[in-house]
């Protein structure tokens, strides 16, 4: 009855309008990846120790988040891609949160062939801690698409990460494990499937842990079965769920609500998960309301959790 109910759910979400025009975006932006790839797999040229805010030239945008908040500007963000892919999966985020204002925008690659999901979590640190020297900053924020928010996440509850990372965004997660795990090869990707010894640990106690969580999940993520496996559900665990509808896995990093719902939950948070404009929704220990925002036709539900 379950089976059957979910495979409805998931028919309807495909033929609604959202869902059709979602997969529209999802081929296309699939070919415009498998184009962008090979530019994705170059290393990146870091120079975070000569970065130096200046007003100069800066459009109305960036200069507003500069001027009201050269904190949240000037924080690093990491980005940590999925399985079977690199940095090019971001382009577009990368750029969107750069135009926002935010200065220090680094993207993280790793071997899946050679990296499981705690290997690849200890390169993370290791590249925290780099960036927090250079940068003089003692905190960064993490955006994960796929596997690369386990891996995050792992460092986060696992190696201590919570002390480095203020909040952790996480695209298409499948934070309690996907069964279409069991249909792709490889080490690393035992590491996404359901009752996985990783998936395990991430559902140990985690209490006192620091960080914020903002999870988005999609009714149309053809990765992650089941699709609320990308929501965060852990008691020990400030999270916001956000629900985003008819949006494929490969386009999360890409649909425009999210990048909305990213640069903006970054723009305004305090250290505390509150946030110091009004109208933008907070990340607490306190559940917020559940609540639709509509965008043209497509809908954002948030959840609260935790």
């Amino acid at each position: 009855m379950r089976a059957a109910a979910a495979l409805n759910r998931g028919r309807r979400a495909l033929l609604s309008p959202a869902g059709v025009r979602g997969t529209s975006i999802e081929v296309v932006w699939a070919a415009a990846h498998a184009a962008l790839y090979p530019m994705g797999a170059i290393r990146q040229r870091a120079r975070l120790h000569s970065d130096r805010y200046s007003l100069r030239g800066l459009p109305p945008l960036q200069r507003g988040l500069l001027l009201g908040d050269v904190e949240a500007a000037g924080t690093p963000i990491v980005l940590v891609h999925g399985w079977v892919d690199n940095r090019s999966v971001f382009t577009l985020l990368r750029r969107a949160l750069q135009r926002r204002g935010f200065g220090r925008v680094v993207t993280m690659n790793y071997n899946v062939l050679t990296n499981d999901v705690p290997r690849a979590a200890r390169r993370l640190a290791a590249l925290v801690d780099e960036l927090c020297e250079e940068t003089g900053h003692e905190q960064v924020h993490v955006v994960g698409h796929s596997m690369g928010g386990l891996v995050a996440r792992y460092y986060v509850q696992r190696l201590g990460g919570d002390a480095r990372v203020h909040t952790l965004a996480t695209l298409g997660t499948p934070h309690s494990g996907t069964r279409a795990a069991h249909l792709m090869p490889g080490r690393a990707v035992r590491d996404l499937r359901v009752g996985s010894k990783v998936i395990r640990e991430l559902m140990e106690p985690a209490p006192g842990c620091r960080t914020r969580f903002v999870a988005f999940w999609s009714d149309l993520d053809e990765l992650v079965v089941p699709k609320r496996s990308a929501q965060i559900e852990h008691p020990d665990l400030v999270a916001r769920n956000v629900f985003v509808r008819g949006s494929g896995h490969l386009s999360l990093p890409i649909d425009r609500r999210v990048v909305h719902e990213i640069a903006t939950t970054l723009a305004y948070l305090e250290s505390d998960g509150s946030t110091i404009a009004r109208g933008i929704t907070p990340i607490t220990a306190t559940a917020p309301t559940p609540r639709i925002a509509r965008r043209g036709r497509a809908d954002v539900a948030t959840e609260g959790a935790g």
